[in-house]
């Protein structure tokens, strides 16, 4: 039975999608992945001579002939059984006028290349598979390619034996969810059925599939659920998988609804990014719900390593970290996070040339990873001398390598200190640079006209007043107008950009 949330948008989706996207939708290619086995054999099947639920808001409705499309991937793992599977599948398309496409993948040199994990290959090398003919379909057709659906033989005992799975390896709410009724584009309307209910369906219908011989084999997870799990929990309660799948039900929603809670904090959270780099702000951080908390890092790191093998126990390091007001940790394949001054910074791991998010103590220095030094100091303007004039030859004497600004225009106490943000320059940035009276100028350009390499711009350090502040100089090349020292300056905000060796002289 589906979930009320399924009932209630199988009853509102029709009406809430906007004109026109409904008729596009309804000459879209539909792919069927289909390996031979009995639930994919049953979905062929229906899929050509029923009605089934493909989420576009008709509800349970028979799919144009035209818009069908059988996929069958071999995986090169099972010798001459897996060449019958093929035949079997261009055949049993055939017989419903049907067109069948094949790939061969080498799944066990893509596992080899990996982690080892034959599974896992497959698995995604089936879905690339078919997100390929879905857009080469849907290019023919002249539709969107979000319009397609790409439909899957995924049952409640699948959804069932994926909880038990996730929960033996160990996973949060979005595992224990386990096969979504629909991701994007995939479509799995067979999920409210059992595969003993569509071996009926066939055999009624006189129609034979194929076995997996490895489906026998418990060296693999689902084979061990599939045939030593399942076997005991049906012993307790022969419903235990209509009742999971509902219990996948609740789970979904509920993750579903924590991940848009999680997407907004997480805006809310953010005090600054670019290109593999994000910085949160750790005190607030600190004070969410930890339930959020957890999705807040989790969706951090993504955005800037979507390829890192994340963990609950990386996840738990940061918040750790978040905690203690201070700390790193590393996350395989592969970004790092770092918490100081109430900031937390999560980046991608490069080459270690990159200018790392920091803090820059006033007075302090900052180490940068091309070797040289930033250093900030606060001075008394000097009696009797024209500190505009004064500012302008301490910037000729440097060579633009250090420069005299007012402190207090630059946010910095001249009793207390303060602090400077120090990042990379960020896309889309304004500044108005010193001697344009005002005016504002983009970031990008004004390195551009340096005539510096793209790649020696991305070095270029600038300091800010803070994680969303006004620029206050790019080091180097130029100060912010508003920052400039004016005849009415007492206090000098001095800051240097220098080699390690020379950085000592430059605090005299």
């Amino acid at each position: 039975m589906p979930s009320v949330s399924r009932r209630y948008a199988a009853t509102t989706s029709r009406f809430d999608r906007p004109s026109g996207r409904v008729d596009e939708g309804l000459a879209a290619p539909v792919v069927l992945m289909v390996s031979g086995g009995a639930d994919s054999t049953a979905l062929l099947v229906l899929a050509a001579t029923s009605t089934l639920d493909i989420d576009d808001g008709r509800g349970p409705s028979r799919v144009a002939r035209e818009r069908l499309h059988v996929l069958h991937v071999n995986h090169g793992l099972r010798g001459l059984d897996a060449e019958e599977d093929e035949e079997f599948v261009r055949d049993l398309a055939g017989r419903y006028g049907i067109p069948c496409t094949i790939r061969r993948i080498d799944v066990a040199e893509r596992a080899a290349r990996s982690d080892g994990n034959v599974e896992s290959a497959g698995r995604e090398a089936r879905y690339a598979e078919a997100a390929r003919l879905a857009n080469e379909l849907s290019e023919k057709f002249g539709t969107a390619r979000s319009a397609a659906r790409i439909l899957t033989a995924h049952t409640a005992d699948d959804r069932a034996e994926t909880f038990f799975m996730n929960a033996i390896r160990g996973t949060g709410a979005a595992g224990l969810s386990s096969i979504p009724r629909r991701r994007n584009r995939i479509v799995r309307p067979l999920l409210d059925r059992t595969h003993a209910e569509l071996c009926d369906l066939l055999r009624m219908r006189g129609v034979v599939w194929r076995e997996d011989a490895t489906n026998a084999d418990t060296r693999y997870l689902r084979a061990f659920v599939r045939h030593e799990v399942m076997p005991v929990a049906l012993s307790r309660n022969p419903r235990v998988v209509s009742s999971l799948s509902t219990t996948c039900d609740i789970l979904s929603d509920e993750d579903a609804y924590l991940t848009s809670v999680a997407a907004r904090a997480l805006r809310d959270l953010t005090r600054g990014e670019g290109e593999g780099l994000v910085v949160l702000d750790a005190n607030r951080l600190a004070a969410t719900e930890v339930a959020v908390a957890r999705r807040v890092v989790r969706a951090a790191i993504l955005s800037v390593c979507p390829e890192a093998r994340l963990e609950a126990r990386h996840v738990a390091s940061v918040l750790a970290a978040v905690a203690a007001r201070g700390g790193s940790t590393n996350i395989p394949l592969g970004a790092e996070a770092r918490v100081e001054h109430g900031l937390l910074a999560i980046r991608a791991r490069t080459d270690g040339s990159s200018l790392t998010p920091s803090w820059l103590e006033v007075p302090g220095r900052l180490e940068l990873p091309d070797g040289r030094v930033l250093l900030a100091r606060i001075r008394e303007a000097p009696a009797g001398v024209d500190v505009v004039a004064h500012a302008r030859s301490h910037a000729l004497e440097w060579s633009g390598e250090s420069v005299l600004l007012d402190a207090l225009a630059a946010g910095v106490d001249p009793v207390r200190g303060g602090r400077l943000w120090v990042d990379a320059p960020r896309a889309g940035e304004l500044l108005c640079p010193l001697g344009m009276h005002g005016q504002s100028k983009k970031l990008s350009d004004l390195l551009g006209e340096t005539h510096m390499a793209r790649s020696d711009r991305a070095r270029v350090p600038v300091v800010h007043a803070s994680p969303t502040g006004a620029i206050v100089w790019v080091a180097g090349v130029r100060a912010d107008e508003r920052a400039r020292c004016t005849a009415q300056t007492r206090w000098l905000l001095e800051l240097t950009v220098a080699p390690a060796a020379e950085a000592p002289c430059a605090m005299l």
